[in-house]
């Protein structure tokens, strides 16, 4: 009898221990910015008064600034520099999309820095697969692609 009793409090250990690693990352569920969203801002022009930064290989897309690999300290830097001398509520948007989130290296030490620096209004583009399936396949606002500028 006393083991149903133990795997029960085995698998709600398991399942807490699950749901409690996935709450792990810098960002908030809220903090996600759907790719469409963005996009639709970029092409409506409507994107002046956010900042979208690329925190990791290569700016892709249009109108982004290009930090660099953000698991690099100089780029971390870098990025720190660049936002000095900007106001704590501007909306700050970056973004990566080497590979899946999870595995990504760039994300999260851009992410937790954009926290750091105090910047409330701090969002990360989902692209949770990566930046060619999840932007550049589905046509939004590329750099240097003709078709959007």
């Amino acid at each position: 009898m006393k083991y149903p009793f133990f795997f029960l409090l085995t698998g709600l250990f398991l399942f807490g221990n699950i749901a409690t690693a996935q709450n792990n990352e810098p960002w908030t569920s809220s903090q996600l910015m759907a790719p469409a969203f963005l996009a639709e801002k970029i092409t409506s022009n409507q994107a002046n008064d956010m900042l979208v930064l690329c925190v990791g290989p290569g700016a892709l897309i249009k109108g982004s600034v290009n930090i660099g690999a953000a698991h690099e300290a100089g780029n971390i830097q870098k990025l720190k520099d660049y936002l000095k001398g900007v106001k704590k509520d501007t909306e700050v948007i970056i973004y990566c999309g080497c590979c899946p989130f999870d595995r990504c290296p760039n994300i999260r030490p851009a992410f937790t820095a954009l926290k750091e620096m105090g910047f409330n209004n701090a969002r990360l583009l989902d692209l949770p697969k990566n930046i060619k399936a999840d932007w550049l396949d589905k046509n939004y606002p590329a750099a240097g692609n003709s078709d959007h500028n």
